[in-house]
């Protein structure tokens, strides 16, 4: 791609940005903060855990934004007897006696991971190393995967009966936990009227896996005031409990509290959400913007929360204006 400045690049981002969501929004309807979040998430290079009951559309919007993107998309349904080669592949051996290597459904751009946490750790942990090297590792050779690489995986927040977890560790691989709620009523008439007729919605391509690659860099160029990066450092700093500089809420609330990775984040994310809404460098708004979905999944209550029924968004509403 072509640009004669950072400045050009950041506004023709902004504007394809535009472009990608009223394309996206013409199949899913009313989840336009989600839909922001997970293509913030793409530009970033960050993965994203998308948590939801069934039927709000996890599996469509992702589909969705891989076609707008034109990638090459994969789901895999995580169940409780998949192996780590359902989902890198394996080496089989052919008529000749030659061992040949079989790519699983992770050689794609956008990996759906569909129900994470119904698979046992050894599977969760197959697709986590990959998400992390961007590679994998068959008989000693490595294999590297398609870019953009990105995976979204959903979590059913209401059924953990016969399921397993994410470990704290694990979860902090990914950028985000986007939460979908349910539409709102004339959103979902919306939704009902366009998926109970006959006409076929197609899906124009506004972005290449190179212009993705070329803007995922651009992201990282943008320049970031000390003032924006110590009001980050600072906020995940006051989720950690007994701490110099954390705060009392997490003192009385939290049981853990975010690591470096959600500063690293929430900046990140930050630069992003500044290009998206026109902006060339961010400011402590475009922190607190992107502050939820990167913390919700880094922090873990402790009793006196939980029995207080004050949710991990609330608290972090809180540590913010404190």
């Amino acid at each position: 791609m072509q640009f004669s400045s950072d400045v050009e690049a950041a506004d023709a981002l902004a504007a394809a940005y535009k472009k990608l969501k009223a394309e996206i929004s013409t199949v899913v309807i009313g989840q336009d903060e989600v839909v922001r979040q997970v293509l913030t998430g793409i530009f970033c290079q960050g993965h994203s855990l998308l948590v939801g009951v069934p039927g709000l559309a996890k599996t469509l919007l992702v589909q969705t934004i891989a076609l707008a993107l034109d990638l090459e998309f994969k789901r895999i349904q995580f169940t409780p007897d998949l192996m780590p080669s359902d989902i890198i592949g394996a080496e089989t051996m052919d008529r000749e006696r030659n061992f040949k290597f079989v790519r699983g459904p992770v050689f794609a751009n956008i990996v759906l991971a569909d129900e994470i946490n119904r698979t046992p750790p050894k599977t969760q942990a197959a697709l986590l190393e990959s998400m992390q090297e961007y590679s994998v590792t068959i008989a000693g050779t490595r294999y590297d995967l398609p870019r953009p690489f990105f995976v979204l995986a959903t979590q059913n927040p209401i059924e953990q009966e016969g399921t397993y977890p994410l470990p704290e560790a694990q979860l902090d691989r990914f950028m985000f936990n986007i939460k979908l709620t349910y539409p709102s009523f004339k959103d979902e008439v919306e939704v009902v009227k366009a998926t109970t007729s006959d006409e076929p919605k197609k899906i124009s391509k506004v972005l290449s896996g190179e212009e993705i690659a070329y803007f995922q860099h651009l992201i990282r160029r943008v320049p970031v005031a000390d003032n924006v990066i110590e009001y980050a450092v600072g906020l995940a700093n006051k989720t950690r409990a007994g701490v110099t500089g954390g705060s009392a809420i997490a003192n009385d609330y939290l049981e853990w509290g975010a690591g470096p990775r959600a500063s690293q984040y929430l900046v990140l994310g930050s630069k992003c959400n500044a290009i998206l809404n026109g902006k060339y460098s961010p400011d402590i708004e475009d922190v607190r913007a992107i502050a939820k979905p990167v913390l919700r999944h880094r922090i873990v209550r402790n009793f006196k929360a939980e029995a207080e029924g004050i949710s991990v968004d609330e608290l972090i509403e809180r540590l913010m204006n404190a």
